[in-house]
This record gives structure tokens, sequence and C-alpha cells, in this order.
């Protein structure tokens, strides 16, 4: 990019393994190198062998270079918990000259359990100048490669990520009810996190509960009765987590008299162990056996309108006055 700095978009996300047999070294990423029992380790190696595979990495790579393509512009995709790493992501992009990133992650609701982590990560690949007392930043090595970057916190009420998620619940919503013949109940789901995340101030729960209220309102059949809100995946190793349960959810609206249930999981944007069996194979095993029938919205993925929604964060940040942005320095030796 002559006569400009060179900008990028950094994509932020979980990571996945790409087999089973790779799920201990990937936990211990997870956990940060807690060891966990295990029994743990065995039952999440049985659920990605009972998939297959987990399409995180190929899916977010995707979204990575449709996003290039509508912002013309270079994307470049880090995991924290696994290939490729956000470290490998940053020192390629201080290869190629990159001078200023928008770092956007994966998970529009912001959590320290996701998000949080994520930007540590970041601040440990890059390492950061240090700051006067004025606020400028101090290059310590006028050697060192180095680049600014914008971290979006989050970006769950985005107009177009709404958007993006009503046309899936809307398509798949609308082939349910006419299968059942009649109005199935809609849960919307996030992932839990661990109650006491919340209680120290985390707006995780609350943002997640606002997107799907403003997916919700997109449906003009979908009443405030047509639907609920329900965390999944709480963690299988100590303390309590955020409820109410998808289970104890699915077993309620059975005994309301209901004989199908339709699911959006509104915290992921791909298809991901998350939803390929938490959802698909143990909801869905639940539900049958108190006699219902469950559907699921499909995955947002490589969706148009959220690559729209991607590309719109990118550009507000771009164009915002450079005296606005929370940019900070990074220095790659």
């Amino acid at each position: 990019m002559s006569g400009a700095a060179k900008t990028a978009v950094l994509l932020l996300a979980h990571g996945s393994p790409d087999n089973p047999a790779e799920v201990p070294d990937f936990l211990r990423f997870v956990t940060s190198g807690r060891g966990l029992p295990q029994a743990v380790i065995d039952e999440v190696a049985h659920r990605y062998a009972l998939i297959g595979r987990s399409p995180l990495t190929e899916i977010t790579l995707r979204q990575g270079q449709a996003l290039a393509r509508e912002l013309n512009m270079p994307v470049y995709v880090g995991m924290r918990n696994w290939k490729p790493f956000i470290a490998d992501a940053v020192r390629q992009m201080a290869s190629d000259a990159v001078q200023h990133a928008i770092v956007i992650c994966l998970a529009p609701h912001n959590s320290r359990t996701s998000v949080g982590l994520y930007r540590k990560a970041l601040d440990e690949a890059c390492g950061s100048g240090s700051r006067t007392r004025s606020g400028q930043v101090e290059d310590p090595s006028p050697h060192n490669r180095r680049f600014t970057y914008d971290f979006v916190e989050n970006w769950h009420d985005h107009p177009l990520l709404v958007k993006a998620f009503a046309e899936r619940l809307q398509a798949g919503w609308k082939r349910a009810c006419e299968e059942a013949g009649a109005k199935v109940p809609v849960i919307f789901t996030a992932h839990s996190v661990p109650t006491r995340t919340v209680t120290e101030g985390d707006p995780y729960e609350q943002q997640a509960k606002e997107t799907a209220d403003m997916v919700a309102m997109e449906i003009p059949s979908l009443t405030v009765d047509d639907w609920t809100f329900a965390f999944q995946s709480q963690g299988m190793s100590g303390g309590p987590w955020l409820g109410p349960t998808v289970e104890e959810t699915i077993r309620q609206l059975k005994a309301k008299g209901h004989a199908g249930v339709f699911v959006q999981p509104i915290g992921f944007v791909c298809d991901h162990v998350e939803v390929l069996y938490d959802v698909d194979i143990a909801f869905r095993k639940l539900a049958e056996e108190n006699g219902m029938k469950l559907w699921r919205a499909e995955s947002l993925n490589d969706s148009p309108t959220f690559i729209a929604a991607l590309a719109d964060v990118a550009r507000s940040r771009m164009e915002q006055p450079a005296e606005e942005r929370k940019a900070q320095i990074v220095n790659i030796k």
C-alpha cells in the first residue's frame, strides 16, 4: 500500500484440534497448562471422535478469505489454543510489514474467559512498548519491527450480525414449524462461563441475552412467548456455571406440552464441537428421550451477511479519527 500505512485485519478465535489424538495437547493450551482429570480428557476426545473432526479452523480461514475479498486488504487468522497460533499470525504480520491492524475476536460477546484470554495471548505474542507520563508509547528498541493495533472489545449488537443470525433463524424455524404443524419454541444458546466470572463484573451474560433479544425482534411471528434463553456446554471440572442449562430447558418445554424444540446457538459464529456434538448429538438425543424432536439453525459460517458484519466492524475502526483510536504499539523482536 504505497503512500499509506499498510493496514490489515487480524481475526482471533479459540482454535480446535485437527483430530482426537491431539485433544490432550489442545486441552493443555485451553487450561494454560493446568492438569485435567483423565476422565475429562477422554470424554472430550470421545466427543471429537463422534463428529470426526472439528471444522472450526477450516471455516475460520474461509471467513478470513471472504473478509479479505470484501475489504480488499490482508486478513490474518490467529488461534489461542491451536494452529495457526496468534503468535504465528503476529510474526507473519510483522514480516509482511503491516503497520496497523484491526483485531476482531470471533466471539462477539465480551468475556474475560474468551475475549480477555485472546487479548492476553495477543499481548504476550506481541510485547508492548512502555507508556510515558503523557500517554505516548515509546518504542524500547528502534530496531524492532512494529505495528499498532486497534482491539475490538465486543460487537454483539452489530445490526448485520443480528441480521445474519435472524436469516438463519427465519429459514430453519419456518421449516421446523411447517414440519411440526405448529409453532416450535426457540431456545437461544451461548456457551456458559463460571458464575463467578459474571458476579465479578463480566458483561458476557447481559450481552448474550441482548443479542438473542435483538435477533428475536427481527422475526415478526416470533413472540416473547415463543422463545427462551439457556446456556450450554457447562464445564466438566468444578464450580458453578451459568444457567439455566439447555437440558433443563428442554425438559421444562416438554412439561408444557411441546413436542419439539428449535435451537439457535447465538454465542458461536461457526460449526465446531459445541454445535456438532453438544447440540446435534447430545441435545438431540435428550429431546428424543423425552419424546421430542430437535431442530437447529444453520451456523453462520461464511454467510455473506456475517462477512459483511465483520467488514463493517473493520471499516468503522479504520474510519475512526486517529486521536480517538485506542491503538497499542506492538514491538516484534
